[in-house]
């Protein structure tokens, strides 16, 4: 799991010491613990970061270490908690790419619905602690008495130009 605020979640003295804490707590010899933090970490475009302290690095640095960390133990599941949250587009976007690469069940709770039509087909929607929907993400964002009663609206992407009134062009994922 890659908490939402990623200094919950990283605390040792260098990024390289907290990709490799989750591996070496696995029992997994400590080469191989090593070589899968390498590997995380040129995964998420860090590897220049190893030596660094957490406390160092930037809210987009700490976001990709923080997912760093749990790709080291090789997870069949990611799961997110609003993985977007404080960062600026540039960091949104290779975030939403790398989240992209993760081909194995991603559960992410999020409120950026952007993110979430592009980066997810299946969406569940929780509305006072109860599932409201659940179906493909196109067919709920399309859904608007769901998405006012949940007090949602539809993505940005989604949505017309208050100005000129045009719909901006469907990305795949909410086509």
């Amino acid at each position: 799991m890659v908490f939402q605020d990623p200094d919950d979640q990283l605390f040792m003295p260098t990024v390289f010491d907290d990709v490799a804490f989750g591996p070496l707590n696995l029992g997994l010899p400590a080469a191989e613990a090593e070589q899968r933090s390498r590997d995380a970490l040129v995964r998420v475009s860090a590897w220049h970061l190893r030596d660094k302290p957490p406390y160092l690095l930037s809210g987009g640095e700490k976001k990709r270490v923080a997912i760093a960390t749990v790709l080291s133990m090789s997870p069949d599941i990611l799961v997110l908690d609003e993985p977007t949250s404080g960062l600026d587009p540039l960091g949104r976007r290779q975030l939403m790419a790398l989240v992209k690469e993760f081909h194995h069940t991603r559960l992410i709770a999020s409120h950026d619905l952007d993110m979430v039509a592009e980066v997810c087909e299946r969406t569940i929607v929780l509305h006072e602690g109860r599932v409201a929907a659940d179906g493909a993400t196109r067919e709920i964002f399309r859904d608007g008495a769901l998405l006012a009663r949940c007090r949602l609206e539809k993505p940005l992407s989604m949505q017309r130009c208050p100005v000129c009134g045009l719909v901006p062009p469907r990305s795949s994922a909410v086509a």
